[in-house]
């Protein structure tokens, strides 16, 4: 027997033992649950229990060995190294967003699945066997030796870019990784969302601080296992319950007919019309005062301090008082920021104004115009999540991991395998939670709401995941009435389907381990990226190895704590902040990336005016579309999404590296021998 061989069944009967204690620790939580341990006990028992043990991997496997702690040592297995990349991958934003970004687009959500699956074809296509070929550390590395240029012809300038770009686009990501991880340890344990975000980076620091890719490839296939029980039992769980068949891939197809008729009803719900006329009304009275600016913000500040005193004079009750009290502080401090607040708040409730979108209805829209503008940012979304997918550093990385090329290909082969396992049940599992809350909570009484709607609500009491109002009066919910936000959907789910609270803790745990692995993964990038491409390429290149790695573990706690300060900010939700990342790496690495392997054409200029102009273009677009950023949806080009940025951002990198290297001198030999030397068959 080969030691190949040796390695990979030794790794293989850990990795069995230790999913079979995992199910042995469900079924004694589970126990436990029925003895009558209270839910609060369950929550921390799940957290705190994965954490640890994500913590001992991380122990067990410290290193100070600089290939060890860059690349694990070359040495994954493909099919583990597939585990682990996949637990990369399924970020904060697949496990517990896109479920719910499904349950409220419908159709229209699958460009993330088309999206980000596509994206690794094109890195098995095209970049990943060419980057284990080329054999070093970083994204920067393989740019600076493929572009050469500068006094010495080492690239320092590229790779000085390089860096930048890789800090920028996994700084935005790991923001909603922590961003996940306060919201999970919040509802769990009943700790502050800021404290909990903070439990969660040392668990983050434990793996990645003390081992680097070698810790953290071990603990990301541990953590794969745990996201994907976690995914599959509860949805498994809805389907037998929904559809009286246990694959939930195959059966809620089923449903489908059933919940496109609760969605006709419900548009012609007399009750719900008039919810809707309600928030319609809304919705007219915020346009009535943007028109009348400056004159209603001042008319609406004299109001709020008037409603104040006087029910300060009439000694009114202590909460109507504080509620006075709290509208006059955060009434906005000027004109300006009126218009900003108000157009946000005209067009949530114009939102809520519309009838249920279809589910399974492409490019919903009222007009043919509508509807185009939807086609055009379903595809924009899904062009933007495939180049960023194939530029993405953290990603990148795990190429370089493995013993060989052909063990590179075979792991994004497990890797797509390994995601889709998931990917394939999210679709099923917004289609069984919708159908669950459209036809148990809507038409319910609200004497009678589940207490998780309660639980959920005060997770952020400032900007509620999800709340239900009587706006009409009744007393009946109807689904105009109820606001969920899509970050707690899949977190929420087994109490929405009435399951064990043990399967919760569960799914806590599972989103747990999504966040934590991606998050590791891309600290690692900007920590690495610093340490190796700045201070031991640029700054002093005589550094002895063990110093580059304590550089590298030093930054990587400074960005870390950068971060979680940034996450405890709530800057936006989690699909729109990665995104963002995935449209800043598709438009700043992937021409530089894929030109450098097929266009031997491409020079040391072309690759730096590439990358700015990328990165330029897309982020202009970006403030230019994004009200968030100061910007104006009447700006998009083409009605295009400020998050599909990149779709303009990848082409103008692109003509940008061509007609600048053919404006400059060509690269020189050793460049172009390099090319030759990736592309040539191991």
């Amino acid at each position: 027997m080969s030691a190949k061989t040796s390695y990979f069944n030794k790794l293989a009967r850990y990795y069995l033992w230790y999913t079979g204690c995992f199910g042995l620790f469900l079924v004694m939580v589970a126990l436990l649950e029925q003895e009558g341990m209270p839910r609060l006990w369950i929550g921390h028992l799940f957290m705190f229990a994965t954490i640890l043990l994500y913590a001992i991997i991380g122990v067990i496997c410290r290193t100070s060995n600089v290939t060890e702690y860059y690349v694990a040592g070359r040495r994954v297995p493909a099919m583990f190294n597939g585990m682990a990349t996949a637990a990369d991958w399924i970020s904060a934003a697949s496990f517990i967003s896109l479920a719910g970004g499904l349950y409220l687009q419908g159709f229209d959500g699958l460009a993330y699945i088309m999206g980000w699956t596509g994206g690794y074809c094109l890195v098995a296509l095209l970049i990943a066997p060419y980057l284990r070929r080329f054999a070093q550390y970083t994204i920067p590395d393989f740019l600076a030796a493929r572009y050469g240029g500068g006094a010495d012809g080492r690239g320092a300038a590229v790779r000085a870019v390089a860096v930048g770009a890789t800090i920028v686009v996994s700084f935005t990501y790991v923001v909603a990784q922590i961003y996940a991880v306060g919201l999970i340890a919040s509802r769990f344990t009943g700790v502050d969302f800021s404290v909990g975000i903070f439990l969660g980076l040392a668990s983050i620091l434990v793996c990645s601080f003390l081992g680097g890719m070698r810790a953290i490839t071990w603990t990301q296939v541990a953590q794969y296992i745990i996201l994907l029980v976690a995914f599959l039992i509860p949805t498994i769980w809805l389907s037998a319950k929904h559809a009286d068949n246990p694959v939930p891939q195959l059966a809620y197809g089923s449903l489908l007919p059933k919940l496109a008729a609760r969605e006709h009803q419900l548009e012609r719900d007399p009750r719900e019309e008039q919810v809707r006329a309600e928030f319609h009304r809304r919705a007219q009275e915020y346009s009535a005062r943007l028109e009348a600016l400056p004159a209603s913000w001042e008319a609406g500040k004299v109001e709020a301090q008037r409603r104040l005193v006087e029910a300060r004079t009439r000694n009114a009750s202590l909460n109507e008082v504080r509620q006075a009290e709290r509208e006059l502080n955060t009434y906005p401090n000027s004109p300006d920021e009126a218009r900003a607040v108000w157009i946000e708040l005209r067009d949530a409730n114009l939102a809520r104004a519309r009838p249920p979108v279809p589910h399974a209805t492409p490019f919903p829209g009222a007009t043919k115009e509508e509807s185009d503008r939807q086609r055009n940012n379903f595809l924009a979304v899904v062009f933007c999540l495939m180049f960023g997918t194939a530029a993405m550093p953290h990603i990148l990385m795990r190429a370089y991991t493995t013993p060989s090329v052909n063990d590179t290909r075979n792991g994004v082969f497990w890797t797509l395998f390994f995601i889709l396992l998931v990917y394939l049940t999210i679709p099923a599992l917004a289609v069984l939670a919708k159908y669950d809350i459209y036809t148990s909570l809507v038409g319910s009484d609200f004497s009678t709401l589940p207490t998780w709607i309660s639980y959920w609500a005060n997770v952020d009491k400032a900007n509620p995941l999800i709340s239900v109002i009587d706006i009409n009066g009744d007393g009946v919910v109807q689904l105009a009435e109820i606001a969920i936000d899509a970050d707690v959907l899949v977190l929420a789910t087994p109490e929405i389907g009435g399951l064990p609270y043990v399967i919760s803790g569960l799914v806590a745990a599972g989103g747990l381990a999504a966040a934590l692995s991606t998050a590791d993964g891309l600290l690692l990038a900007i920590s690495n990226a610093l340490s190796h491409d700045v201070y031991y390429k640029i700054v002093d290149p005589g550094a002895s190895t063990q110093k580059r790695v304590t550089i590298s573990k030093l930054l990587l706690l400074a960005v870390a704590f950068i971060a979680a300060y940034a996450a405890s900010q709530k800057p936006a939700d989690i699909l729109s902040l990665v995104g963002a990342a995935f449209s800043l790496a598709g438009s700043t690495l992937f021409p530089v990336l894929v030109l450098g392997v097929f266009w031997k054409r491409a020079n040391h200029t072309g690759a730096i005016a590439g990358m700015a102009a990328g990165f330029a273009v897309c982020l202009y677009y970006m403030f230019r579309a994004s009200p968030t950023l100061g910007g104006s949806v009447d700006a998009a080009w083409l009605g295009v999404m400020p998050m599909a940025a990149g779709v303009f951002g990848v082409p103008a990198g692109l003509l940008t590296i061509v007609v600048v290297s053919l404006m400059t001198p060509a690269p020189s030999r050793s460049s172009e021998g390099m090319v030759d030397y990736i592309r040539t068959p191991e």
